[in-house]
This record gives structure tokens, sequence and C-alpha cells, in this order.
């Protein structure tokens, strides 16, 4: 059983919920042209990476006559994925050795995982399981914009939390994240170097702002409680790596402030009191097809 991502670097319901935001049906007709995929032919569509599952599941509403099987190494991904997403096979597995037969899929797709795995294997894998003809896409977040409520401005005491956390958890380099990072210019010629021909790029844009007028006020409440959600998880990521590090009564004082800053901004959005902030998300998708 492997676990490591979502023990050591972010849980599968966090991860969820962020996802679930930035894959909303809402943004489909941002994604849909630059993933340029044929509607009307029963596609089989393989996500690489799928974590808890979020994108597999906009795949499968977007595309109803599409096939769509989410294959990850986390078990514990695996595992949320298949209690929270129907209509898609999900199953553990390496992207550097796919458990398919060559020719297997109509389109290979994967998010934020081509920073984490050596190229020529990231890139061979998906062309041996890509019919002739079949599309490779590959979304890589971009440097956005965070702008966050004067409410929740870090105390004092966080700075000082976190400032300690980092200097005592190398978590990160232990599990190899990010060991293979490539700018906008290297992605789209990566995927070229490694044998796709038509290769394109575009952009997508994701704001959540909580106080845009008109956004639904469950998706402003999601937005808001994913942000929560991301900051308990990061303090629990800490507790998992370094728990000596820190005291039982100092991870609890830090959770009290974190949810007393949160159930602030929950009750400003409530009251009509407008922070306007905001986090934007920029994804680039790179398409490229396999030869025929």
């Amino acid at each position: 059983m492997n676990v490591i991502w979502s023990s050591a670097i972010q849980g599968p319901h966090t991860l969820y919920l962020s996802r679930l935001l930035r894959f909303d049906d809402a943004l489909a007709p941002q994604y849909r042209p630059l993933f340029g995929l044929d509607e009307d032919r029963p596609l089989r569509i393989l996500e690489i990476g799928c974590g808890p599952g979020a994108l597999s599941g906009a795949l499968r509403r977007w595309y109803p006559r599409a096939s769509v099987t989410g294959m990850d190494r986390d078990s514990a991904f695996i595992r949320f994925a298949q209690a929270h997403e129907k209509g898609v096979t999900f199953l553990e597995g390496d992207a550097t050795a796919l458990p398919f037969p060559d020719g297997a899929f109509d389109v290979t797709i994967s998010n934020t995982v081509s920073e984490h795995i050596e190229p020529s294997a990231f890139y061979g894998e998906q062309r041996r399981v890509l019919k002739p003809g079949g599309v490779c896409l590959v979304l890589s977040s971009r440097r956005g914009i965070h702008q966050p409520a004067p409410a929740l401005a870090p105390t004092e005491l966080e700075t000082q939390f976190w400032q300690k956390a980092r200097r005592a958890d190398d978590v990160l380099k232990r599990h190899a994240v990010c060991q293979y990072p490539m700018n906008e210019a290297e992605l789209p010629a990566a995927m070229a170097r490694y044998g796709f021909s038509d290769v394109s790029t575009g952009y997508v844009a994701v704001a959540l702002t909580p106080d845009q007028p008109g956004l639904p006020a469950e998706t402003a409440r999601r937005i808001l409680e994913a942000e929560r959600q991301e900051d308990l998880e990061s303090i629990a990521a800490v507790e998992r790596s370094v728990p000596d590090c820190f005291s039982e009564e100092e991870f609890d004082a830090i959770r009290r402030i974190v949810q007393a800053k949160h159930d602030l901004r929950l009750a400003q959005y409530e009251d009509g009191e407008k922070q306007w902030d905001t986090s934007v998300s920029i994804i680039m998708v790179i398409r490229g097809r396999k030869p025929t």
C-alpha cells in the first residue's frame, strides 16, 4: 500500500475540495476548446495521477459518451475517488509503468503530474498506451494571484510556527516532489521532443472570489471551506512529518487560531461584509497528438 502523497503532502479530502473548484462545470467552456476532443465519439480516456478523482469526474460529465479511467499510485486517493466519483474506473498504478496494453486509449490526461516524473518515462508511457492519432493532454499550474482577506493574515504565533516547521521539515525533498519543473516554453518543447506532433498550448483562468456578485452562495462557501481545510491540512502534515518539533499544546493552539480566523471570514461573508479576497489559478493546457 502506497500512501506517501496523501499522508505526507496533502490529504484526499483537502485536495478534492480544491480540485472540485478548479474543475467546476462552469469552467468547462474554457477547458473543452483547449482539449479539442470529439464529443460524439465513445472515447477511452485515461487520467494519470488522478488523486481523489475530481478531474476524472468532470471528464465523465463533460464527455458522457466516454469511458474514463483514473489511475494513481496512492492507495488512499484511489479509495476516496471510488467512494466519491461514480461512473469512473479507478485503479492503482505507476505512471512510469502503466498497466495497460499498447494503444489502449484515445486520450491521456494529467494535472500537475509532469513536474514529478522524469520526462522520457512520463511521455514514453503515454505514447505507448495511446492509439495512433490519440491525444495527450498535460495540465500544469502556473503562477497565479493570491490575495487573502485581512481576517486571514498570519498572526505572530503562526509566523513563528511556520518558520520553525520549514527549518525542521524536508518532506518535499525526501519524497522527490517537483524534481522536474518546466517553464511555459519548456513544457510544449518537451512534449514535442518525446514524440508528439501538432503541439499547442492554452490557458484557463480559475478565479475564486467569494464576494463576486452573482456567484452562488453555495460556491462562495465552498471556496471559503476549501481554504480552511487547506490551512488545517498543512498543520496536520507538519504534525505527521515532524511530530516532535512542537508540543501537542502548540499544535492545538495553532489549530484554534486558524479555525477562529476562518470562522470570522465566513461570518463576514454571511453578513455581507465584502473583503474581495481572491485566488486566481492559471492552468496551462499542453495538447499533442501521437503520430499516425
